[in-house]
C-alpha cells in the first residue's frame, strides 16, 4: 500500500498543475496532475503537502485544507494507492521556473477539465470547489477508469 498527497493550489480563478513530461517511466507521463507525491515515514499528510508543493513548485502552503481522500486500488497493477487531497488558497515564496516533475503552468479553473487529465480527476476536481469532505474509490484497469464511487461528509 502507498500512502501519497495530492494538492491543488487556487489563486485569482486558476490552479497550479504539473505537466508530467520531464521523468522517464512516469506512471503519469504526459498527463496535468496536482502537485503531490508518497508521504515519508512517520509524516503527517499535511506535512506531505507542504513537503512536496514546495519541492515542486517552490510554493509553501499555508494551512492547506484537506477535501478528501481517494482509494485507487492497485492503481499501479501491483499496490493500491491512498491518497490524500488538499487544497490550498495561501502560500508563500517564489514559483520555480523548472519543476523536477514537469512543466507548471496556473491553469484557469475553467479549462482544466480540457487537459490531458486521468478519467478520474474529471470526476473529483469540481468536488475540490463543494463543502464538505469526500470519501471515493476509483478503479482504473491497464490505465482507463472502469468504475467508482464516492460518499460525501458535511
Amino acid at each position: 500500500m502507498k500512502l501519497a498527497t495530492l494538492c491543488y493550489l487556487k489563486k485569482d480563478g486558476c490552479t497550479l498543475m504539473v505537466h508530467r513530461i520531464k521523468k522517464a517511466n512516469d506512471m503519469h507521463q504526459g498527463k496535468w496532475n496536482g502537485l503531490g507525491g508518497k508521504l515519508h515515514p512517520g509524516e503527517t499528510p499535511e506535512a506531505c503537502a507542504i513537503r512536496e508543493i514546495e519541492e515542486e513548485s517552490g510554493l509553501r502552503a499555508i494551512r492547506p485544507i484537506l477535501k478528501g481522500i481517494i482509494t485507487f486500488p492497485a492503481f499501479d497493477d501491483i499496490e493500491d494507492w491512498y491518497c490524500f487531497i488538499f487544497v490550498a488558497r495561501e502560500f508563500t515564496g517564489e514559483q520555480i521556473s523548472d519543476s523536477p516533475e514537469g512543466t507548471l503552468r496556473w491553469v484557469p479553473d475553467s479549462e482544466l477539465l480540457g487537459l490531458n487529465l486521468w478519467a478520474g480527476d474529471r470526476i473529483f476536481l469540481p468536488w475540490l470547489e463543494q463543502p464538505g469532505f469526500f470519501s471515493g474509490e476509483f478503479i482504473y484497469e491497464h490505465g482507463e477508469l472502469v468504475r467508482h464511487s464516492v460518499v460525501f461528509y458535511e
